[in-house]
């Protein structure tokens, strides 16, 4: 039996949903629902002997929602096999049930990714403030938060090799940072003003538009006077 088929065999006897493997990085990767993320957890340890807590974090989808990553692993005499496991929770309610109960290791990494992407976990009481100062507003990892820092810095790659800020071409369309959104869509604006969409920053940039080639000119075709029509005058 394969290591896959042990670690999809044992979460299939015991999750009401189907896990769904993937090996394409060659990291073996199982995709749960939200609501079997517990019990996955404690089916990775008591049954397969994943007993090795590694690190959890979680990564902005946009508009998916977030996905919430744990990495487990058994460990025996000359070999380790690794696996991970996933689940997406929702944007608008990113609540997944914590595995601290089952791995002690998760609860730093939890509040870590509290902190980081706002998303809580049930069951792990007060989530502390773990990296942040007190009072910070926002989840720093989410795409869409604005890093106004770089607002009030110049960025370097609005510039070109070898070009001061004394230097900057006039005519050049400023760029902006990546992660700071046009000034359309954030920041101070008129009471009633509608709100703005908090992923605009965040979707990839459009490509510009291709320029169309220009023509290749037209031969210039001689006529009576011009000197390269009468190149041929006079011989003889």
């Amino acid at each position: 039996m394969t290591w896959s088929d042990e670690v999809v065999g044992a979460l299939s006897s015991v999750l009401e949903s189907e896990p769904v493997p993937d090996e394409g990085f060659g990291q073996l990767t199982v995709s749960i629902q939200a609501e079997d993320w517990l019990a996955a957890a404690m089916t990775l340890r008591d049954k397969v002997g994943c007993a090795f807590f590694d690190w959890l974090s979680a990564v902005d989808q946009l508009s998916e929602g977030f996905a919430v990553v744990c990495h487990v692993a058994r460990r025996a005499v000359g070999t380790v096999d690794h696996v991970i496991i996933s689940t997406n929770v929702p944007r608008e309610t990113p609540v997944v049930a914590s595995i601290a109960s089952v791995y002690a290791g998760a609860r730093w990494h939890e509040r870590e990714t509290h902190e980081m992407f706002g998303i809580d976990f049930e069951g792990a009481g007060a989530l502390d403030t773990l990296l942040l100062p007190e009072g910070f507003e926002g989840h720093p990892l989410r795409k869409d938060f604005v890093l106004a820092s770089r607002v009030a810095k110049p960025w370097p790659g609005a510039k070109e090799p070898g070009e001061s800020d004394h230097q900057a071409a006039p005519s050049r369309r400023r760029m902006l940072p990546p992660g700071v959104p046009d000034h359309e869509s954030w920041g101070p604006r008129a009471p009633g003003s509608p709100a703005p969409d908090p992923l605009a920053a965040a979707q990839p940039p459009t490509a510009r538009p291709r320029r169309t080639p220009r023509p290749a000119p037209k031969p210039r075709e001689s006529g009576p006077g011009d000197p390269a029509g009468d190149s041929g005058a006079g011989d003889g």
